[in-house]
């Protein structure tokens, strides 16, 4: 969320900034402005408001010392008066602040000044590529079709006990799957990352927080009878560990890692392109978050970047990283690199990780703030990326690593899985 008084004295630069994500903000600009205009002055109404009225006590207490009880009476029905007018301007304000918040909510980030105009994803920018592409054998088949074949991956099954998007890992299919898991998040705590097991599901708070709500795509699934989400990610639950907390600066950074499922209605999604893995309702990913000072963020942004390429050049699969222009990026993102598989038996390129600076945007949703050595308190800034969302890798090795004989693993994954194909 967009810090308020940043809004108020950074009009234009804010409107402009927008403009890149073909958002025209003025409108909900000026109506932050004037809410917050008229929070402030009802504010400042209610504060005198209330300060008379303490005034008036204390001389009402005076007066019935003296014994002038006639003239406390008096003041008493003031008294009243005050009372009354506070009410008012109490509930005003509470009406003002929950309008502002939610028109606060609208507006998404900032780009930063690196993002690049564009409105597709065509008009995303590659900024490396590594890895030589496969040429695959005559009669090489996409991976739903592998899957079918070596009996890894039953998409039928998963339709009989759920729906579509929701497939079942049989054998050496779950084996590899569990392999991924645990080599990312092996690799991810070699790095410095804490590993932490968080809940599936969170509180509307939580969502809120980290900019998953409100959920105006209704990608979210909404348990009612609990009100609570699944989680379309790790980083909702992750981030939120740190909701409403101060760090000490000299604990900077926070370096976390985590596990989970992954939920998520992609409503409106079909087509030859969601095929398979390709686009899934329930799927595993391994995330990493981190909490930066302002000033640490972007560098550690690029060690992210480079974090996850040490991954997928292990796993020896061809890919390129994007920098997102400003159309395709994520309502809460300042700046995405987007990496992406090459898929030979599909030829085209699968989104495997987004990594993303958030600034200061969730941290002032979630109130993490960080204190620095002279005990003042800031908005820290935070980071999250997959480190790696499993479906379109697994899609990605069973294509790329097909041969007549069988799927050949991966060397790094070896230990891992226990066996070194799949026939």
């Amino acid at each position: 969320m967009l810090q308020t008084a940043f809004i108020r004295e950074n009009r234009e630069k804010v409107i402009q900034a927008l403009a890149k994500r073909n958002f025209d903000a003025a409108p909900l600009v000026d109506e932050v402005i004037a809410l917050d205009e008229k929070r402030r002055h009802t504010q400042v109404e209610l504060d005198t408001v209330l300060s008379e009225s303490n005034k008036l006590s204390k001389d009402i207490g005076e007066l019935m010392k003296a014994g002038e009880k006639a003239k406390a009476t008096l003041l008493k029905e003031k008294t009243t008066q005050f009372k009354e007018k506070s009410k008012e301007l109490g509930e005003t304000l509470t009406t003002v602040s929950e309008e502002l918040l939610q028109a606060l909510y609208k507006l998404p980030n900032t780009p930063a000044d690196i993002v690049p105009e564009g409105k597709t994803p065509e008009e995303n920018v590659e900024v490396f590529r590594e890895g030589d592409i496969p040429a695959l054998f005559e009669g090489a088949l996409p991976h739903w079709e592998l899957a079918k074949k070596y009996d890894i991956i039953d998409f039928e099954l998963g339709v009989k006990i759920t729906g579509a998007g929701f497939p079942v890992y049989k054998g050496k299919g779950a084996r590899l799957q569990r392999a991924l898991i645990t080599y990312f998040l092996d690799k991810n705590t070699e790095a410095g990352y804490k590993e932490y097991q968080v809940p599936h599901l969170v509180n509307e708070a939580s969502g809120y927080g980290t900019g998953q709500l409100p959920d105006k795509e209704g990608q979210m699934y909404h348990v009612g009878v609990d009100d609570l989400y699944l989680i379309p990610t790790a980083e909702v639950p992750v981030t939120n560990l740190f909701r409403d907390v101060i760090i000490e600066e000299k604990d900077l950074p926070v370096l976390c890692t985590g596990y989970t499922p992954c939920f998520r209605r992609e409503a409106g999604s079909y087509g030859a392109h969601v095929r398979g893995l390709n686009r899934l309702h329930q799927f595993d990913k391994v995330e990493i978050v981190r909490i930066e000072k302002p000033e640490d963020s972007y560098p550690a942004l690029d060690g992210m970047v480079e974090h996850v390429k040490t991954l997928l050049n292990e796993l020896g699969l061809p890919y390129r990283v994007l920098r997102l222009c400003g159309g395709d990026m994520g309502f809460t993102s300042a700046l995405t690199y987007d990496f992406e598989v090459f898929s030979t038996a599909q030829d085209r390129w699968l989104e495997i990780s987004s990594v993303s600076n958030f600034e200061t945007f969730q941290a002032n949703r979630l109130k993490l703030r960080f204190r620095d050595k002279d005990g003042k308190n800031h908005l820290a800034h935070t980071l999250n990326g997959s480190s790696l969302a499993l479906p379109r890798v697994l899609a990605g090795i069973l294509e790329n690593y097909q041969t007549p004989e069988g799927i050949v693993v991966p060397e790094v994954l070896r230990p891992y899985t226990g066996f070194d194909i799949i026939n």
